[in-house]
C-alpha cells in the first residue's frame, strides 16, 4: 500500500509545484509564507501532517538564494515537528554546489555547510538536479537522488534529427556528463580546456576533439554569468564549427550579464530545464525551456510506492 503523502512548495517556484501536482492528480497543501517588517521569514503549514510523508518543493534563484534557503530550513523544521513521519526535500538548483572544496586558504565549505543545515533543520531524503560535482552527495548524511536530465535534452535533439553533432563539453570537469548525453545521441564528444583568471571569467584555450564542420551542442550543468559558454561559442567558431550551434543546460540562474551575452552570442538556442523559474526580463529569442515536473512527479510516485528511482534517469 502506497503510503499518504502531503506535496508542499515555498515561494521560489510554485509554477514547477502546481505543474507536479497536476501530474500526480493531487492538490497542493496550503502553507503560510511570509517576512516580518524586520526580514525574518514566517512559515505556518494548513494542513495536518501528522503520519504523512511530506514532500517540500523549494529551488534557490539567483539573487534570492539565501532567503530561499531560510525559508525552506523553516519549513522542514515546521513539518518535523507537526509529526511528518518522513520529510522529503525536492531542490531542483542546490545553491552553494560550487563552493565544495577549498581553493585557497581561509575559505569555507559553502557546500558542505548547506548540506549540513538542510538535515539538522529535518530533512530525510534530497532530491536535487546537477550537483556540480557528483562528490557533494557525500556532504549529505541523509539519502540524496542526484538527477541528471541528459534524457530529457536527448530527447529533444533527437526530435530535431539534426546531422553531424559533436557534444561539447566546456571544460574536463563536464566531460562525464557531456559524454552520458553523447552516448544518448549517438554522437561524439570534444572538451574544451579552459582557465579562470577571476571569479566569473573564463578564457578557452585549447579545443580536444574534432569540431571543424560539425553542429556543436555545448552541454554543461549551468549557466550563470555565460562567460565560460561564450568563450566556448567563440573558440568553436574559430575551429570551423558550423555557425549553427546549441547551448543546452540543466541549471539557467542567469545573473549579472549573462541574458545580455546570450542574445548576442548567436546561439540558434538556448535549451534549460526548469529547474529555476526565468523571470519575464530574462527571457530572449532563441531561449527553450524544458519542463521536469513529469519526471519529479514518477520519482515522487516511486519514492510513495517504494519502487526504484534511479531506473528513471539513469
Amino acid at each position: 500500500m502506497a503510503t499518504t503523502f502531503s506535496l508542499f512548495s515555498g515561494s521560489s517556484h510554485q509554477e514547477l509545484a502546481k505543474e507536479i501536482a497536476k501530474q500526480l492528480k493531487k492538490p497542493l497543501g496550503k502553507v503560510q509564507l511570509s517576512t516580518f517588517s524586520c526580514g525574518e521569514k514566517y512559515v505556518k503549514f494548513e494542513n495536518t501532517m501528522r503520519g504523512k510523508e511530506v514532500f517540500i518543493i523549494q529551488t534557490c534563484r539567483d539573487q534570492f538564494m539565501n532567503e530561499d534557503y531560510i525559508e525552506l530550513f523553516l519549513m522542514i523544521n515546521a513539518a518535523k515537528l507537526s509529526f511528518a513521519t518522513k520529510v522529503h526535500v525536492i531542490l531542483p538548483h542546490f545553491g552553494y554546489s560550487r563552493q565544495d572544496k577549498v581553493h585557497v586558504p581561509r575559505e569555507p565549505i559553502s557546500a558542505k555547510l548547506m548540506a549540513d543545515l538542510l538535515v539538522t533543520a529535518g530533512a530525510d531524503h534530497v532530491i536535487t538536479f546537477e550537483l556540480h560535482s557528483d562528490q557533494n552527495q557525500a556532504f549529505f548524511d541523509v539519502p540524496v537522488d542526484n538527477i541528471n536530465v541528459h534524457r530529457l535534452f536527448a530527447k529533444y535533439f533527437k526530435a530535431k534529427k539534426l546531422k553531424d553533432i559533436t557534444v561539447i563539453s566546456p571544460d574536463a570537469g563536464g566531460a562525464k556528463n557531456a559524454k552520458k548525453f553523447a552516448d544518448d545521441l549517438g554522437a561524439p564528444i570534444a572538451i574544451l580546456h579552459k582557465t579562470r583568471p577571476e571569479h566569473n571569467v573564463a578564457q578557452t584555450t585549447h579545443v580536444v576533439g574534432d569540431v571543424k564542420g560539425r553542429t556543436c551542442v555545448i552541454y554543461d550543468d549551468m549557466i550563470d554569468t555565460a562567460g565560460s559558454v561564450v568563450a566556448a561559442h567563440e573558440a568553436l567558431l574559430k575551429h570551423g564549427a558550423k555557425k549553427d550551434m546549441y547551448l543546452a543546460a540543466t541549471h539557467p540562474i542567469f545573473s549579472g550579464p549573462a541574458v545580455k551575452r546570450l542574445s548576442k552570442a548567436g546561439f540558434k538556442e538556448v535549451i534549460v530545464a526548469n529547474t529555476m523559474p526565468i523571470p519575464k526580463e530574462k527571457k530572449f529569442k532563441g531561449l527553450k525551456q524544458i519542463s521536469i515536473a513529469p519526471l519529479l512527479a514518477d520519482i515522487i510516485a516511486s519514492v510513495t510506492h517504494q519502487k526504484s528511482v534511479s531506473s528513471l534517469f539513469y
